[in-house]
């Protein structure tokens, strides 16, 4: 079974169409690239596999649950229990330390535990950064810590809008370094970036023009094959 499939999917507002049609599928530990201009529907289509837009038109099944005619508490039930989002503008609490918000995005699915949250940031390599807030963060340190609260729940899809838009060659590659952990634990991923140096390291690149899937090819995967995924990802992370 696919963990993501879109049929016919349209997003109209008013009289502009922000996606036309889109069709994809996507397997369980599939890593795919999403590529296109500004204005092409990236977004548009992130928010809508993420729960936080629901298509105008078209089917959207995740993990086998049709997301069309969902009320927007069960969306965002799937959208807490199932995706895991990382963004490049980070969305961190400011006031919460790096283990506190983990910890919060426990508290939102299940239970806090602090242990757990402490061996997360371990596997990100960020544990001696434990008690301190995001602004004593550098951008990189920041990405791991937004990965980690992204996984911390062991969510079947993580979405990455942009994950290395905003760091610099080394903390780029240190985070595409984590990607490739997590696709060798067997989780889907779907990246959005305007970098093909990026987007190089995913199986597949889709490209959207207009609102529509233009292209829609596999690449050759670095040294990295996928494959069900059986266990949660961020707790087998090496370190």
């Amino acid at each position: 079974m696919n963990i993501l499939e879109l049929h016919d999917v349209s997003m109209v507002y008013g009289q502009v169409a922000a996606l036309r049609n889109v069709s994809l599928t996507v397997s369980p530990g599939e890593w795919v690239a999403v590529m296109g201009a500004s204005g092409s529907g990236k977004t548009t289509l992130m928010n809508i596999i993420g729960c936080m837009d629901r298509a105008s038109h078209g089917v959207v099944i995740l993990d086998g649950e049709k997301l069309s005619r969902m009320a927007a508490r069960d969306l965002t039930a799937i959208r807490r229990d199932k995706i895991g989002l990382i963004f490049q503008q980070f969305h961190l609490v400011p006031y919460l330390t790096a283990v506190e918000n983990i910890m919060i995005a426990q508290y939102y699915h299940s239970m806090a535990d602090e242990k757990e949250a402490l061996q997360a940031l371990e596997r990100v390599g960020l544990q001696h950064r434990a008690r301190h807030l995001p602004r004593q963060l550098s951008g990189g340190e920041q990405q791991r810590l937004c990965i980690a609260r992204a996984l911390i729940n062991c969510p079947k899809l993580v979405l990455a809008d942009e994950p290395t838009g905003n760091l610099d060659e080394d903390n780029q590659n240190t985070v595409l370094d984590l990607f490739h952990r997590l696709h060798a634990e067997g989780s889907a991923i779907i990246m959005v970036t305007h970098a093909p140096d990026v987007a190089a390291h995913a199986q597949r690149v889709v490209h959207l023009e207009f609102g529509r899937i233009v292209n829609d090819a596999p690449r050759a995967p670095h040294g990295i094959s996928s494959g069900e995924p059986d266990k949660c990802a961020v707790g087998n992370m090496a370190k």
